[in-house]
């Protein structure tokens, strides 16, 4: 087991920058070698103690002390960086999601299979310790069997339009987060039915997005036989728009109760008073899902050093994807879409 991972973070912009502040001091068994980022200026502050900066991704690639690259450039780098790691032997931490193509996903993961090289794909909520732990608590059968399961997330505003216009849209974009979390704790999705609106701000609409959204699923039936068995359902409900800050929360309803976990505030505390009742607010991802953030990467590494396969990984990142593509397709026809009928040949 190699005592520290040296590890290259490409892309220094708000989640690249935090991780690398975590890389550099707060992740067990590795250390910061080096920031790339095209804004040279941007990954010299986010390089810290003796990592360098530099605006070519090739000498990351190139640098015999990295081990491992953290991609957080912008989403439409991703694939191609993807594929120069893995062909480069580096263990592969990437930023959701790898591509807005099914098919381009495919390829990048296909390189990453080829080439033998960890790889993780960026769902942070998998490692909050209250949506793990419900995850945990479904999985053991503490509850019995998943009947209902419920995702709630709420952002404060709309992306600016510049990032809505490249985005992929809402559910590449944003439900991919609440979709992951229905994978990772009931199972796989059979089939979508999207419903969606423009409340929130114009010019989403004028892209071809949407900013509120309800959207159902249908699980598959597990561990059951013949073809009248039925899975359990799913709704997931997102908005870009919540004046009193961030809001999530996950519901699993089961046969023999119900698992919630939420964390609407920063600080567990009510204020009582002749004003009424208040509490502070979370405004927005970074804070809510800072430890997370963490705890990903620190995951991440303690599989590369222990020659463990890291997760969530490139089934995850095909299949969520996939998820979204067929609910993006149920928006715009307003049917209901198979998951499987979604394949790469764009059919």
């Amino acid at each position: 087991m190699k005592a520290s991972l040296g590890f290259g973070v490409i892309g220094a912009g708000r989640i690249g920058g935090l991780h690398a502040r975590h890389i550099a001091g707060s992740i067990d068994g590795a250390h910061l070698v080096a920031v790339m980022d095209a804004d040279r200026q941007a990954a010299e502050r986010a390089g810290f103690g003796n990592a360098y900066a530099t605006g070519d991704v090739d000498r990351i690639l190139a640098d015999g002390t990295i081990d491992a690259v953290l991609i957080a450039s912008p989403t439409s780098l991703h694939a191609e960086q993807v594929k120069a790691a893995a062909a480069a032997g580096k263990a592969i931490f990437c930023e959701k999601p790898i591509a807005l193509d099914l098919a381009e996903t495919v390829e990048a993961m296909d390189a990453v299979e080829r080439a033998g090289v960890p790889f993780q794909i960026g769902f942070n909520r998998r490692f909050d310790p209250g949506y793990a732990e419900l995850a945990r608590a479904v999985h053991a059968g503490e509850l019995g069997r998943v009947e209902m399961f419920r995702s709630q997330s709420s952002d404060p505003s709309p992306p600016p339009r510049e990032y809505a216009a490249v985005s992929g849209g809402i559910f590449l974009d944003s439900v991919i987060h609440d979709i992951d979390t229905a994978r990772f704790v009931v199972g796989e999705v059979e089939r979508v039915t999207a419903l969606g609106r423009v409340l929130v701000e114009p010019y989403l609409g004028e892209l071809g997005d949407i900013d509120t959204s309800v959207l159902t699923l249908e699980f598959a039936a597990e561990g059951s036989a013949g073809e009248s068995a039925a899975g359990p359902i799913g709704v997931l409900q997102n908005t870009r728009r919540t004046v009193f800050g961030y809001d999530l929360r996950v519901e699993v309803h089961c046969q023999g109760g119900k698992l919630v976990t939420e964390a609407e505030r920063a600080t567990n505390v009510w204020r009582y008073d002749q004003g009424g009742i208040r509490g502070d607010y979370v405004y927005y991802f970074i804070e809510r899902f800072r430890d997370a953030y963490r705890l990903e990467v620190q995951s991440f590494v303690d599989a590369v050093r222990q020659g463990r396969r890291p997760e969530p990984g490139s089934r995850d990142a095909v299949e969520s994807l996939r998820v979204a593509v067929a609910a993006t397709r149920s928006l715009r026809s307003g049917q209901p879409v198979r998951v499987a009928d979604v394949d790469v040949a764009g059919n």
